[in-house]
């Protein structure tokens, strides 16, 4: 391989993948190791748990409303500037948390934090695929997937093992040496690529789609406890809806939009994206459910319940990278979907976890899923960035990861509630003090209901990719008789 192809350098390209490497690293840990550690919050901070938990979700919400003009102001202004800061921002608000006197100040850090992690993970995509040459790029993006596995992994670990010796403080503070070298990878390698030519920032377009995105998100955080039917959820959907509307008004209208609506007329695009939301929604309902399968309804330990759910990211991890590198020389929808193959296969299994079921039968149910989405995630991310311009690559970025932030935060509503649904419908009654207090059994009715739901949703997503390669193909004849 030549160091330049095209007129591009290529030659740092390895270099740029560690800073991107580290970032991702970063925010993953962070975001796990937050999770493991608000039961300490609760008890150390004297707060209780429904002010706690805002720690993690303004965290979320904070990311998922950004994702998009962060994309745009990439395109705009330059990512390597963006994405540096990001950094900073992100390792200072880590120090700024770790001495939070309160609750409340943390809950402010923490958004502070948001905005540095949403500045780096809204362009790395970008980075990594301006980084690397066509033909490697499936295997750069499955190298960063690797690493967003590592982060999930090592998270509860490290955050356990902190806790268990020091102060929750430290959860924070960690971030400081891995930051200061992901900031100074970052500064020293990532390109300095600017736009030519003044362009324009679309305020009413992002402040739309904030005000729809951050709509959606409360209507379906608030909904799990106040009810779905509950006047307030009902009146933030309606006005989620509404802003949307208005927002792709305004993006038909506007000379330089925040978001090319023209790109989604790209099937490749469209399709990509689509699919990658349905297939979280799927593992966000896992990851959320899988716990209460371990720990309440089968008795295991913590750390037991830690290693055994760890299977899915360290396969993901493993099986990323090789599909990426499979999707270079062999297309990436084929490839995408043997993954989404493998995962319908593990769901069909976790569809018969009941209380008999062994270690090997659910290591036979999980690895699939770990293997599936590894398999599936990288050749797809690469089918997105590779069907978009060079400068919309922040925006098609950006739109990457809020289509895995709106499908996680939706399959862990969706899912949440349709498991307590089918739970007091197996009980006969809903019981006051949830899905949780019913007996065993009932929970295991109504969580192999839900995981074969999860399996119908990936069937979906599988059908999409397959009807997805019959276009190609018929687009492929079409050009050659053109031709």
């Amino acid at each position: 391989m030549q160091n330049a192809e095209n007129g591009v350098d290529y030659s740092q390209k390895w270099y740029v993948m560690s800073a991107i490497a580290m970032s991702t690293f970063l925010s993953t840990v962070d975001g796990s190791i937050v999770n493991v550690a608000l039961p300490t919050l609760v008890d150390e901070l004297g707060t209780v748990f429904a002010v706690a938990q805002w720690v993690i979700l303004v965290y979320l919400l904070t990311q998922t409303t950004l994702l998009p003009s962060i994309g745009r102001l990439g395109d705009m202004l330059g990512k390597k500037r963006i994405y540096t800061g990001g950094i900073v921002l992100f390792t200072a608000a880590s120090v700024m948390c770790a001495f939070s006197p309160n609750v409340y100040w943390l809950i402010g850090f923490r958004l502070v934090q948001a905005v540095g992690s949403v500045m780096m993970l809204g362009l790395g995509m970008a980075i990594v695929t301006e980084a690397f040459p066509p033909q490697e790029r499936g295997k750069a993006i499955g190298l960063n997937g690797t690493f967003v596995s590592i982060g999930i992994v090592l998270g509860p670990t490290l955050g356990g093992l902190i806790l268990s010796v020091t102060t929750w403080r430290w959860i924070f503070l960690v971030n400081l040496p891995i930051g200061i070298v992901g900031a100074f990878l970052a500064w020293r390698f990532v390109p300095d690529k600017r736009p030519l030519g003044k362009q324009q920032f679309d305020y009413a377009g992002a402040v739309l789609l904030f005000i729809s995105l951050l709509a959606f998100l409360l209507a379906l955080t608030m909904g799990q406890q106040l009810g779905f039917t509950d006047p307030l959820i009902l009146a933030l959907f309606a006005a989620a809806v509404l802003s949307l509307v208005f927002f792709v008004w305004v993006e038909k209208r506007h000379t330089q939009p925040m978001i090319d609506m023209s790109l989604f007329r790209n099937q490749v695009f469209s399709l990509s994206l689509l699919i990658g939301a349905v297939a979280f929604v799927a593992i966000a309902g896992t990851t959320l459910l899988l716990p209460f399968y371990l720990q309440n309804m089968r008795g295991f330990a913590p750390q037991q319940v830690g290693l055994m759910m760890a299977m899915i990211p360290i396969f993901l991890g493993v099986a990323a990278p090789l599909s990426g590198a499979a999707s270079d020389k062999y297309g990436t929808r084929r490839i995408a979907s043997l993954g989404l193959l493998v995962v319908v296969f593990g769901y069909w299994i976790m569809s018969g976890f009941d209380l008999t079921t062994t270690l090997i039968v659910f290591a036979l149910g999980t690895i699939p899923i770990g293997i599936g989405m590894g398999i599936f995630q990288s050749p797809n991310n690469s089918a997105v960035m590779g069907s978009v311009p060079s400068e919309r690559l922040g925006v098609a970025s950006g739109l990457l990861g809020l289509s895995r932030t709106l499908g996680q935060t939706t399959g862990i509503a969706l899912f949440g509630a349709l498991w307590a649904g089918r739970v007091a419908s197996s009980y006969g009654e809903t019981l006051t003090g949830g899905a949780t207090a019913a007996p065993i059994p009932a929970q295991i009715n109504g969580l192999q209901d839900v995981f074969l739901v999860m399996m119908a949703l990936i069937v979906v997503a599988l059908g999409l990719s397959v009807w997805g390669i019959k276009q190609e193909k018929s687009e492929k004849l079409l050009q050659r008789d053109k031709g």
